[in-house]
């Protein structure tokens, strides 16, 4: 019991070398609204047609310093009209210290941006409301998800390359 102590102890006792994150910001880097169609769209009578376009980056400002940025582009068409675009682009600013690269890389490609998606969301349905349209409510996104769809294409993409 002694032994158990000894080895869990140096852990536990050595913060320094723990992962730690904090968000510094969170800004609005790029926004855009347009009602190409307008004023005749406004009397349009059919379904409107909602698709979402998800994008992020991730650039290193400094050491264990990152800026991820979610874009969010949303477009909305009735009777193959374009009733308007919306383009988000939310950013933010993490410090990542004392991560494994697989655990950072994680952390930026799927927690971060699920920081980041309610503010674009509440932007997106900020400037559809003000353009005259029925309010807007993004639904959930689930980024754990997509950042396993990405890692799996990256290595199937990796795996069909060394075959050839």
């Amino acid at each position: 019991m002694t032994e158990e102590n000894k080895t869990a102890a140096p852990q536990a006792s050595n913060p320094e070398n723990a992962p730690t994150m904090s968000m510094q910001k969170i800004y609005v880097k790029d926004v855009s609204f347009e009602t190409p169609n307008a004023p005749d769209i406004f009397n349009e009578k059919g379904q409107p047609e909602i698709k979402m376009n998800l994008n992020q980056k991730v650039k290193k400002i400094a050491d264990d310093t990152y800026e991820v940025v979610l874009a969010v582009t949303v477009t909305c068409k009735i009777l193959e009209k374009t009733a308007y675009l919306v383009e988000v682009e939310q950013a933010g600013i993490f410090s990542l210290a004392n991560f494994e690269e697989n655990i950072m890389h994680q952390t930026l490609g799927s927690y971060c941006p699920n920081v980041l998606f309610p503010y674009a969301r509440q932007m997106i349905s900020d400037l559809v409301m003000n353009g005259g349209f029925q309010p807007l409510l993004l639904q959930p996104v689930n980024f754990d998800q997509l950042y396993a769809q990405q890692m799996q294409q990256a290595q199937a993409q990796a795996e069909s390359a060394t075959k050839q």
